[in-house]
């Protein structure tokens, strides 16, 4: 279970990811902090790290689904580059990347360069899951990145008692959401499902840990800086071109 928020450091978040519960996505884990965190200072090459996390037959190109009808994203679905997010809502290093990154991407967002689709992979358990629905049940109700950065507030993550029922339910009120309707949505087999499926779809691109990013079809492993996304960003715009 996650520290307190209160009290979570955030220097350095930029070790690579959160381990899953399985043995070998901690040895994924392992190699990706060995091949960033050394004292080379050379970065880790994203495609051998993708390798091993997403296998070597892995088409990261197919994470992004520009679907129209998708609440669980923001921007055009034409924009020229898709930033795929596969997170979850305990994941210190996703809410590191949504107070310092994700400010910046929003900028292509409103400029219609970039469309942004988040996908929860839950590898923390019940309390993920419970929180990816909760994302969901507010986006039925057009306030997605409302709730997804309420949950990630200050760049940290929330303890696991913060994210019951009752307390998700709270912060939907807080945010101004209709807390009977927003109660139902949370609920419902419909937000189970969809969840269920996102789930799915990450696990069928070999993605078991959080958090990873695909850029314009490329894939970013862990949590790494703006500017390398800035970098990435600009590679698949100028492709796009």
């Amino acid at each position: 279970m996650p520290a307190d928020p209160d009290s979570r450091p955030r220097s350095a978040w930029f070790v690579p990811v959160t381990v899953a519960v399985s043995a070998a996505v901690l040895i994924v884990a392992i190699v990706m902090m060995t091949g960033t965190s050394g004292s080379t200072g050379e970065e880790a090459d994203p495609a051998a790290q993708a390798e091993g996390e997403g296998g070597a037959e892995t088409n990261f190109a197919e994470a992004e689904t520009r679907d129209g009808e998708d609440l669980l994203a923001v921007g055009p679905e034409d924009a020229p580059v898709v930033l795929v997010m596969f997170s979850d809502y305990q994941c210190p290093y996703c809410a590191a990347w949504t107070d310092e990154t994700l400010p910046a991407m929003m900028e292509h967002v409103e400029d219609d360069e970039l469309r942004i689709e988040w996908r929860d992979v839950n590898v923390y358990g019940p309390a993920s899951e419970r929180s990816a629905r909760a994302s969901y049940a507010a986006a039925l109700q057009g306030q997605f990145l409302e709730y997804n950065n309420a949950l990630f507030a200050d760049g940290r993550t929330r303890t696991e008692a913060n994210l019951s029922e009752d307390k998700l339910i709270a912060l939907a009120e807080d945010l101004g959401l209709a807390p009977e309707r927003f109660s139902e949505d949370l609920a419902s087999e419909e937000t189970a499902e969809l969840i269920a499926d996102n789930e799915d779809f990450a696990i069928d691109l070999g993605i078991t840990a959080t958090p990873v990013f695909v850029m314009g079809g490329q894939p970013i492993i862990g949590g790494q800086p703006t500017s390398q996304f800035e970098t990435a960003f600009d590679s698949a715009f100028d492709a796009a071109q």
